[in-house]
């Protein structure tokens, strides 16, 4: 923290005292710290802001749960379904000769109409599979194809080789058993029977020559993230620890840091977002469901931004409030009474530890290793509080604070 002291402009310094601006002993050297610190926070909020996709990256594309999570969320999408329930509809033609069928079921002289009624089918089989695609039965049955297509790749890209466990080097998902619904829907069961091809409802994950490409990038993001978050916190530290006699505006550089580096990944998201739909959307039709599945897709990258720019704030009021400035003091001695009494400061501090586990507001309070490191954090907070207040008002009572709120209160009301 830093003390600061009030001085007469006009008044001699004491004795044996160097002028109020004079250079401190060593100045050279402790403007190469501050320099050096400087720096440190400028890595360390660029290492943050590599943190934030690269931690994404690796919830979302490695892990199982959160893919299987995330495929049912888009399911749940009615621009997705629609265009889920007409690549369906258009695999079930593509397979089975409806207009034969209609045609083998009308007497000869309305056989010509065949056409036109296949055609009609067509678009209500499109309502119809999109229905049948909003019951649970439907919905479980995407999330076992999205399951098990993700754990096929896992282990592809684990160390399985850039083709094994694989059908023609790709990794697919499998939609048959969705395909299938949709024709016993419709009464089409007896006629796909064992007429579909390998191929039907087939969704092309990653083909042969991408494997390799993929598995770098699987074993480069494997533990990236991490490491990334961990460099970011230690350069933080290092830059505040070197920061001798100005740690509290190093102490707010680290929050601007960090809030900088989770507004520039959601910046990133919205200017990679519009490249990856217009890559996707090869016609206005789909465009919707493109840009509805890359929101529901970055939606852990939004979190996890949107908790740097939370911790970031946090941190800033928390330099603000040791700084010396008129209100933040007046917030120091109103709260000294409490402060100094373990009991009511320690109670406040169990209480915001109980409502973060409670409410889970970002990923770390809902993972155990890094809520532990964030009620450490909030405890030093409240001891270094703690001391500071102690310092600046040694005279603080409980009692004190009561008479000056009831003299408050009294100030309000006016002279009767």
């Amino acid at each position: 923290m830093v003390d600061v002291e009030s001085t007469d402009p006009d008044q001699a310094p004491p004795p044996g005292r160097p002028p109020a601006d004079a250079a401190p002993a060593g100045g050279g050297r402790s403007r190469g710290r501050r320099t050096i610190a400087v720096v440190l926070v400028v890595v360390a909020s660029l290492l943050a802001f590599l943190a934030i996709p690269a931690l994404w990256l690796d919830r979302q594309a490695l892990n199982t749960d959160n893919w299987t999570e995330t495929s049912s969320e888009l399911l749940e999408n009615d621009a997705i379904r629609t265009e889920v329930a007409n690549y369906l509809v258009d695999q079930l033609y593509a397979n089975v000769d409806v207009q034969g069928e209609i045609a083998q079921a009308l007497p000869p002289r309305a056989e010509p109409l065949a056409g036109l009624a296949a055609g009609g089918l067509q678009q209500l089989a499109d309502r119809g599979v999109n229905e049948l695609l909003a019951r649970p039965l439907a919905q479980q049955a995407w999330e076992t194809a999205n399951r098990t297509a993700h754990e096929l790749l896992m282990r592809v890209l684990e160390g399985g080789g850039p083709v094994v466990g694989t059908t023609g080097g790709e990794v697919t998902l499998n939609l048959q058993g969705m395909l299938e619904q949709a024709g016993q829907r419709f009464g089409l069961a007896g006629q796909l029977a064992g007429k579909l091809p390998p191929d039907a409802g087939q969704i092309t994950i990653l083909r042969s020559d991408q494997l390799a490409t993929a598995q770098d990038v699987a074993d480069v993001l494997d533990e990236l993230g991490t490491v990334l978050v961990v460099l970011a916190l230690a350069l933080y530290a290092l830059a505040i620890w070197l920061a001798a006699g100005w740690r509290r505006e190093a102490l707010r550089a680290t929050g601007l840091g960090l809030a900088v580096a989770g507004v520039g990944a959601l910046a990133l998201r919205s200017i990679a977002g519009g490249q990856v739909v217009d890559a996707l959307a090869t016609t206005e039709a789909v465009r919707p469901a493109a840009q509805a599945a890359w929101t529901i897709g970055t939606s852990l990258l939004v979190e996890a931004a949107t908790a740097a720019i939370a911790y970031g704030v946090v941190i800033v009021l928390a330099a603000w409030l040791a700084g010396p400035t008129r209100v933040a003091t007046a917030a120091r001695r109103a709260a000294a009474p409490f402060l100094r009494e373990p009991r009511y400061a320690w109670g406040a501090a169990a209480a915001i530890v109980l409502l973060l586990i409670i409410w889970g507001p970002t990923p770390a309070t809902r993972s155990p290793i890094p809520l532990l490191a964030l009620i450490a954090l909030l405890a030093l907070g409240v001891e270094l509080l703690r001391r500071q207040t102690a310092r600046e008002f040694p005279d603080a009572t409980i009692e004190g604070a009561g008479e000056r709120m009831r003299a408050w209160a009294a100030g309000l009301r006016g002279p009767r």
